[in-house]
Formats: C-alpha cells, structure tokens, sequence
C-alpha cells in the first residue's frame, strides 16, 4: 500500500495574512458567522480526524470517534445544503431576464 501525503486542510490553510493584517483579521472573524462556520466546521473534520487516528493506532476510546464523526457527519451535510442553496440562488440570478 503507497502512502498518500494528501492534507484535506491544506486548501483551508493555504492562504494566509500578513502578521500586522492578522490580528485586524481574527477581530473581522470573530464577528463574521461564515467565517465562525467554516472554523467550526474545519475544528469538527480535525477533531474525527484525530479520534479516528487515536482508535486505530493507539486503542482510544471507540464511542468518542462514533461521536466525532457523527458531528463532522453533520457539520458536512449542513456544508453541502449551504452549498447547494447558494448554488440554486445563483442560478436563479441567471435565469432572471435583464
């Protein structure tokens, strides 16, 4: 088996602000509720992650990685239903005559 070095969060944090911009940056965030969702949902993927690597490599707890991954389960499906309304918006916006 090959070993993939694959990050899925390595598009989430790819870019980044200049040190003086990103002080300015986390005060806009914590007032921004898209940005506090996608924290939250990029937290819930890290956090099955993590619980899924610690029962398979170490033994952990299996009823904490049940409970990760149906949080990021749900995190995922309220991300894809936002997506798929924004779209449905937008395409809206195309069919409107001019």
């Amino acid at each position: 088996m090959s070993t993939v070095s694959f990050n899925a969060y390595t598009a989430l944090n790819t870019t980044r602000p200049a040190d003086g911009a990103q002080s300015a940056g986390k005060a806009d965030a914590a007032k921004n509720p898209v940005a506090e969702g996608i924290s939250d949902f990029r937290t819930a993927m890290q956090q099955a992650e993590q619980s899924t690597m610690q029962t398979a490599v170490a033994g952990a707890d299996p009823h904490a990685m049940v409970a990760a991954l149906a949080n990021a389960e749900l995190m995922l499906d309220a991300a894809v239903t936002i997506r798929d309304k924004v779209v449905e918006a937008y395409q809206e916006l195309l069919r409107m005559p001019v």
